[in-house]
């Protein structure tokens, strides 16, 4: 992790004066990770607004709550989300897929209905388009924005001044390296440590501590009952396009895209000869052999897991995988998480790694999340839920 002052200095006002740049950064008053210090809380103004701090952005003074959120990437969408604002989103990267891939486990949050259809697919958003959008904040990191071969340092300052501020990091997803100018300075922030700061821009710091209360309840749970290193058994994140050489992820790298995992302190089946998306035959995957495969994407609707373990069991070398003779090859959902993916994903992780300690996780092979007994719940859905819509 890095610290330093920020590149930008100064911003003019935007053209709704709803938001506006201004200062170094100096931090956001937590660390990584950290789950034990108290919220970052926002500076007020003398003009009786409030300012906050992120990297890269810098500091940015806000004169009310943002209204209408721009997202590229789904864990800023899903911060959004966390603080009952699913539906200010007005852009993110394949509305559609995510649309359907999160409402697999929204189904279980009684009382929470989420809709990304038809929204602006911004993987690489179109300036024009941001004029046309009006956003009240662009929760996107402006480091990442300018990695885009379609924008410049110039795009991003316009934007910024006539539109809305840039207000998000990305690149602490598997602790990219930022270019040119914003290499210098550039934070990187957990998962829940980022939401803190994100809650603090839509002045929700309760909603905040609600969630990371619950969230710290699923850790206690997880680590008093985690067994020993020589108890776990090996790993293998994939993603199975295709099946004779499928893409492997690292599981214990840093970044939050492995924020569902790093709390298990998983045993990654491949060496570190192999780089996270590398992509490797069956027979480095037999070299390998994990005792359990968790494969990516297998809660998308459109994907079968019933048909996805035929098919390993009857390929000449998957069927001799570990993983697979032993009925071990599990769903999991997104890397691109947000708060409430995060600990769905923790819970299903726990059952798919130590049912005997967690409770079994159910045979899944396509559908929503599925049904988990009240009493073998790792988390409280009703409370969860309850939080995000804001009732009592």
């Amino acid at each position: 992790m890095t610290t330093g002052s920020d590149p930008e200095t100064t911003r003019q006002s935007t053209r709704r004066d709803v938001v506006r740049y201004g200062g170094a950064v100096v931090g956001a008053g937590v660390l990584a990770g950290c789950l034990n210090s108290g919220p970052s809380e926002s500076e007020e103004t003398g003009e009786g607004g409030y300012t906050v701090e992120i990297s890269p952005a810098g500091a940015v003074t806000f004169d009310s709550p943002p209204e209408t959120v721009f997202t590229r990437l789904t864990h800023h969408a899903g911060m959004a989300f966390a603080l009952g604002r699913g539906d200010t989103v007005n852009a993110m990267h394949a509305p559609e897929y995510y649309d359907a891939l999160w409402n697999q486990f929204v189904e279980r949050l009684p009382g929470v209905s989420l809709d990304w259809t038809g929204l602006y697919s911004s993987w690489e958003p179109d300036k024009e388009m941001l004029y046309e959008l009006n956003s009240d904040i662009h929760l996107a990191d402006v480091a990442g924005i300018t990695q885009l071969n379609s924008w410049t340092r110039d795009d991003v300052d316009e934007i910024a001044t006539s539109v809305a501020p840039w207000f998000g990091n990305s690149l602490s997803d598997r602790h990219r390296e930022p270019t040119g100018e914003w290499a210098d300075g550039y934070r990187y922030y957990g998962l829940w440590e980022q939401f803190e700061i994100v809650a603090e821009a839509f002045q929700e710091r309760e909603r905040y501590r609600e969630l990371a209360t619950i969230r710290r309840g699923l850790f206690d749970a997880i680590e008093a009952d985690l067994p020993s290193d020589q108890a776990r058994p090996t790993v293998a994140l994939i993603g199975l396009s295709e099946i004779e050489s499928p893409y492997v992820y690292t599981t214990d790298a840093p970044g939050f895209l492995t924020a569902h995992l790093r709390p298990f302190d998983p045993l990654d089946a491949f060496d570190a000869s192999i780089a996270s998306g590398d992509r490797v035959d069956m027979e480095a995957m037999l070299d390998a052999d994990p005792d359990v495969i968790f494969a990516l994407g297998g809660m998308v609707p459109e994907t079968d897991m019933a048909t996805l373990r035929t098919e390993l069991r009857e390929h000449a070398v998957g069927q001799e995988l570990a993983a697979v003779e032993n009925d071990r090859v599990y769903a999991q959902g997104a890397r691109y998480q947000g708060p409430i993916l995060n600990l769905f994903q923790i819970e299903m992780t726990a059952k798919q790694l130590y049912p005997d300690r967690f409770g079994s996780w159910p045979t899944y092979e396509a559908g929503a999340y599925p049904e988990i007994p009240a009493d073998e719940q790792l988390f409280d859905r009703q409370q969860v839920a309850a939080i995000i819509t804001g009732d009592p």
